[in-house]
């Protein structure tokens, strides 16, 4: 099934339907939502992205990232994403920051993401149902876990992921 994103001008104002891979090749605005979730005893869930993903297959990443579809509101995605692709309900999330605008290039794959982003925060513990299609494995690590991970296998995580834990202060600078 072909996905469809609103794109936007540089100022976040709407501009037209576009397929998916349309607008990372064409470097066009769309917005997407990223949740950091915590266990109550404040570890992190991290996902390993599927094997069958189009970019950054079988890399460590945030607990959810969704682009959003058209209509939806950034902390709808964001539930839509815990749902969809760990099976979770009824977690308060809350901002970190104000949505952002980031530009990532991956010219290997000829993709240009230039997205208005806001990333969540929020405590979930139960049960997790994983869609394989997104998700091969989900992990719970203590923050230091995580930076002995990022330490001695730099590689096995997805290129966004370390700065944007910096950034919202969830790791300290130079991790």
């Amino acid at each position: 099934m072909t996905e469809i994103f609103q794109t936007f001008d540089v100022n976040g104002n709407p501009t037209e339907l576009v397929e998916r891979s349309q607008v990372h090749r064409l470097g066009l605005w769309h917005r997407s939502s990223v949740i950091t979730l915590f266990h109550p005893d404040g570890r992190m869930y991290v996902q390993k992205r599927a094997a069958c993903k189009d970019l950054y297959e079988n890399l460590f990443d945030h607990s959810v990232g969704e682009h959003l579809i058209p209509g939806e509101s950034h902390v709808e995605a964001a539930h839509r994403g815990l749902r969809e692709e760990l099976g979770i309900e009824a977690v308060e999330l809350k901002p970190l920051g104000e949505q952002r605008r980031l530009c990532t290039e991956i010219p290997e794959h000829g993709i240009r993401d230039n997205e208005f982003q806001q990333h969540f925060k929020g405590v979930y513990e139960g049960d997790i149902h994983l869609d394989p299609q997104e998700v091969s494995e989900i992990r719970l690590l203590t923050l230091e876990q995580l930076l002995s991970m990022i330490e001695r296998q730099p590689g096995i995580f997805t290129p966004w992921f370390e700065s944007d834990l910096v950034t919202f202060g969830i790791l300290p600078p130079g991790s």
